[in-house]
């Protein structure tokens, strides 16, 4: 088992005969996860850390057997480093990972050959995973499908399946049959409303992930998740070096936003939850994005998992209300 601290070249751990774990999946869906934090705090984390951080660090310390974890310091968070130190601290072996942030090909190249060295994973093997995982994709692309243009999958639904493709649950061929099912069960779904309000959520995964519900019962159906779609790789066309570089969420804002409109225009949205983590410094991007796109924006901010505040319902019910009323 490795840990990973988001979305990497996933394709050399399975070459290298790894399970690769996405340390945030763990912490989000555990049950005690707002303990996760207060463990990080009383370990002697700052408060105003953001809680991903501090789940991520609470998590990986409960699992003994997750001996070693590829942190990428450059292209996710700027508190990684702190954070692998922390870990390092602990017994964890690290592994750095970094995303250059012009997209430069051959500097990916060489991280990508680097972490291939480190894991022993030859690359004709790397290229034969990068073929086993895509077909595991397309059943995610394919749910996606179903949410936008036939309205059969939920907002949740989309994020849950979509999210699980930075690691495949550890178990690729069971994650495809688990989406096979799901396929097909919402293939005889009756569709959701035509008047729902269609909306994109953009930014990280949110922290509380009630959110999807509550939109759903205000009338609206979330119909595009940015970072979560992107975590899918949909550029099967592309060879794998490719593949890594026309993933946005690691690079700079402006490739986001460009892929952020397309995405809009197709799905006919009518406005963007743009959601932002406390005491993370992508809350800096959200001048950037309300300048850059040319939709109605709620920007919500999440800090633990302690659900939806009586604030950001309020905001949120109001947000749907008024794009209801503009149509």
């Amino acid at each position: 088992m490795i840990g990973i601290t988001t979305t990497v070249p996933v394709e050399i751990i399975y070459a290298a005969g790894e399970i690769p774990v996405d340390i945030n999946n763990i912490f989000i869906a555990d049950p005690d996860a707002l303990q996760r934090i207060q463990e990080a705090e009383l370990a002697g984390f700052p408060r105003n850390v953001c809680g991903w951080i501090k789940g991520l660090y609470a998590s990986a310390i409960n699992q003994p057997e997750m001996e070693r974890i590829i942190a990428v310091t450059q292209g996710d968070c700027s508190n990684t480093q702190a954070l692998m130190e922390t870990w390092e601290m602990q017994g964890k072996e690290m592994i750095p990972f970094a995303y250059p942030y012009d997209r430069d090909r051959e500097m990916l190249q060489l991280q990508m050959a680097k972490l291939s060295e480190r894991l022993g994973a030859d690359w004709a093997q790397v290229e034969e995973q990068k073929q086993r995982l895509d077909r595991v994709r397309a059943l995610a692309w394919e749910i996606d499908r179903l949410t936008w243009q036939e309205d059969r999958v939920s907002g949740f639904e989309n994020h849950l399946y979509q999210v699980s493709c930075s690691d495949f649950n550890g178990a690729p061929e069971a994650f495809a049959e688990e989406m096979r099912a799901f396929i097909r069960r919402a293939l005889h779904r009756e569709p959701l409303s035509p008047d729902a309000v269609r909306l994109g959520f953009i930014g990280v995964p949110p922290i509380f992930p009630q959110i999807y519900d509550f939109l759903a019962e205000q009338g609206a159906h979330v119909v595009f998740n940015e970072v979560q779609r992107q975590f899918t790789m949909p550029f099967p066309h592309a060879d794998l070096l490719e593949q890594y570089r026309e993933y946005t969420y690691p690079y700079h804002i402006f490739a986001r936003i460009a892929d952020i409109r397309q995405q809009a225009d197709l799905r006919r949205l009518a406005g963007i939850i743009h959601y932002t983590q406390s005491f993370c410094y992508r809350q800096i991007e959200d001048i950037i994005i309300r300048r850059q796109l040319p939709y109605p924006v709620l920007t919500v901010e999440g800090e633990n998992p302690m659900g939806l505040d009586a604030r950001t319902r309020m905001r949120l019910e109001a947000f749907v209300t008024m794009l209801r009323e503009r149509a």
